[in-house]
């Protein structure tokens, strides 16, 4: 008998017949002018009410001391927040004849640059089916090189046999070999989303500094008497700057 062994499978299982399917996940740069903030509160009736109501008036002084005449309050409009979200992508994609792409590199303490004159060096030579190299080039954040031959016919052996043992300083890898594809998108769709949970608020004045009249409108808004509720989020932008939003999926 095999003795007890506890494994973790840290795979991914999907169907056969969604393979060749495509996920979208978007992200939303949504630029944010000075005098504004973007509210995201835990209810979407909470937002909802709040661009309802259109205009809210916010006391930014809270002191109880204060006279009447000392009160400081502010009038800003709420506004729904509408994004743009891809419903239809079609991508072309071409396959370079004399371009591959290397992959299961080693972990090495040597600069990329380094290893990429290694692996010009053994790709161009002919007894390891190589030729000569056009270009080479890590691709952004993958550990994987794609490189371009001079001559066609150079490429395709190599991807034939899929894996090349490589010798790097004194360790022998085994490398993989994977055709290159690239894809410029040819159609792209567009359908208009209102954010359910978020609120654009506008005409804020600059009568205080970023972090108390960020406070001050966390306060305001999460009244339940004032038709607010629990804030998710808040980002304010002050008159004279400009910032950008990003938008995910909501997990929710």
């Amino acid at each position: 008998t095999l003795p007890e062994k506890k494994m973790v499978f840290k795979g991914l299982v999907t169907n056969k017949e969604d393979m060749n399917k495509l996920i979208l996940t978007p992200q939303i740069r949504y630029p944010l002018p000075g005098g504004s903030a973007l509210v995201t509160f835990e209810k979407a009736e909470v937002a909802q009410g709040i661009v309802e109501a259109k205009e809210h008036v916010v006391e930014l002084s809270f002191g109880e001391e204060l006279e009447e005449l000392d009160r400081c309050r502010a009038r800003v409009q709420a506004a729904p927040v509408d994004l743009l979200l891809p419903s239809a992508l079609e991508i072309s994609l071409t396959h370079s004849s004399r371009t591959i792409l290397v992959s299961n590199l080693p972990c090495l303490d040597i600069p990329d640059e380094v290893l990429l004159d290694k692996l010009e060096l053994f790709f161009s030579k002919t007894k390891n089916g190589g030729g000569e190299v056009e270009s080479r080039e890590f691709l952004n954040n993958s550990g994987q090189v794609v490189l371009t031959f001079v001559q066609d016919g150079v490429a395709e052996p190599l991807i034939a046999r899929g894996h090349i043992q490589m010798l790097i300083g004194k360790g022998k890898y085994d490398l993989k070999i994977s055709p290159c594809l690239s894809g410029d998108i040819s159609s792209l769709k567009l359908q208009p989303c209102r954010c359910p949970r978020t609120v654009l608020l506008s005409g804020i004045p600059d009568v205080l500094g970023t972090e108390p009249m960020r406070d001050t409108l966390e306060i305001h808004f999460q009244k339940a008497s004032r038709g607010g509720g629990e804030v998710d989020t808040l980002a304010y932008i002050p008159e004279g700057q400009w910032g950008v939003a990003v938008f995910t999926e909501d997990a929710g």
